[in-house]
């Protein structure tokens, strides 16, 4: 069936919003649903023993619990075994969060548009939102801008139909746990998969204790960890960058300081050095950092419209620093300039350049 979209809902000690759930899937005949059991172990089994045979689910078993991540991968490899001509599938929480309603417009946005990923969003504004849930997305959602480019309302959102293809590329995706759906929004980017968002209507049985399997602290140090290697790899090509353009530095200047006034040779040794390592900066931030799709006329005009307004920035603030301290050592007053300078660059760069 061309319009066969599976429901995916992966379950850790389910209660009962979660036979609700299917019970209402069952009603509007949404489906074939996926199960899988998370290793909840065997207090929650008649809950699973129910979907399967009250309301005839597909059940997937962990012995152990995995985590979100795994499940997902495993129902995914599943699916694509299963139902070869789908046009994929939808995850859901099993929870009780999601409305019959919002599933069903997320499918029909699926098959609308069989190459995007779409995304179930909340609207963070409304009254029974818990705090932790809008501050957590608020600062994801900053982070994931900055970093990718991309504003996503619902980064952390559990309804999400994801097309078959894409469905094959995320079984190679790391991450096991709730850090998995952070990567998945990273690796739609990174392919430059279109990502269309429904608003959807979110049900908390509570705003002040609203269920759930997220641990605050282990899982957003999962989540950010994510976000700290793509920084990172910037961080490492900035810094041998930085090092490199320093070490030249320091090699003009010893050359120059004595046939060239101060600001001049301090002016000269920054140029110098800054087109020696701008290029190296540019071409390892390309292919390794960002890992760029954009046509290298534009992003290497870009680039180096930003490495001349830096350098310029770098040599007139050292120039005065130096004059207006009576310092002999230009490179200790260098080093916080580029430093402060740094960060301004990865906002730039990320938001305009690649």
């Amino acid at each position: 069936m061309k319009e066969q979209v599976p429901i995916i809902i992966p379950s850790y000690e389910p209660d009962e919003r979660f036979l609700t759930l299917l019970e209402n899937l069952a009603s509007f005949s949404l489906g074939p649903v996926v199960v899988v059991n998370d290793g909840s172990g065997q207090q929650y089994d008649h809950y699973f023993n129910t979907a399967e045979k009250t309301y005839k689910v597909k059940l997937l078993r962990h012995t152990a619990n995995m985590g979100k991540g795994k499940a997902l991968k495993t129902a995914f490899s599943y699916c694509l075994q299963q139902f070869p001509e789908m046009v994929g599938c939808i995850t859901v929480d099993s929870d009780g969060q999601h409305t019959v309603d919002a599933i069903k417009d997320v499918k029909e946005q699926l098959i609308k548009r069989p190459n995007q990923l779409v995304l179930g969003v909340r609207n963070f504004c409304e009254a029974n939102v818990p705090a932790k849930s809008q501050f957590g997305n608020n600062l994801t959602r900053n982070v994931f801008r900055v970093l990718y480019k991309k504003d996503i309302s619902d980064t952390q959102t559990g309804l999400r139909a994801i097309p078959a293809d894409f469905m094959r590329d995320l079984l190679s995706v790391p991450g096991n746990r709730f850090e998995f759906e952070t990567r998945m929004l990273i690796k739609a980017v990174e392919e430059s998969l279109e990502i269309c968002e429904v608003p959807i209507e979110t049900v908390y049985d509570s705003k002040e204790n609203h269920a759930t399997h997220f641990r605050p602290i282990v899982d957003s140090i999962r989540i950010y960890r994510v976000f700290g290697f793509a920084f990172g790899k910037f961080l490492v090509s900035s810094f041998s960058s930085s090092l490199l353009d320093l070490t030249l530095f320091q090699v003009f200047c010893e050359f120059l300081k004595n046939s060239l006034l101060a600001t001049q040779y301090i002016i000269v040794s920054t140029v110098g050095a800054r087109i020696i390592s701008a290029v190296y900066n540019y071409l390892v931030n390309y292919y390794f950092v960002f890992k760029s799709k954009e046509n290298h006329t534009k992003s290497a005009c870009r680039y180096f419209v930003l490495a001349i307004l830096q350098m310029a920035c770098s040599a007139a603030l050292v120039s005065v620093l130096v004059a207006v301290t009576g310092t002999k050592l230009e490179l200790v007053v260098k080093i916080p300039v580029d430093v402060f300078l740094f960060f301004v660059s990865y906002y730039i760069q990320k938001r305009m350049v690649y």
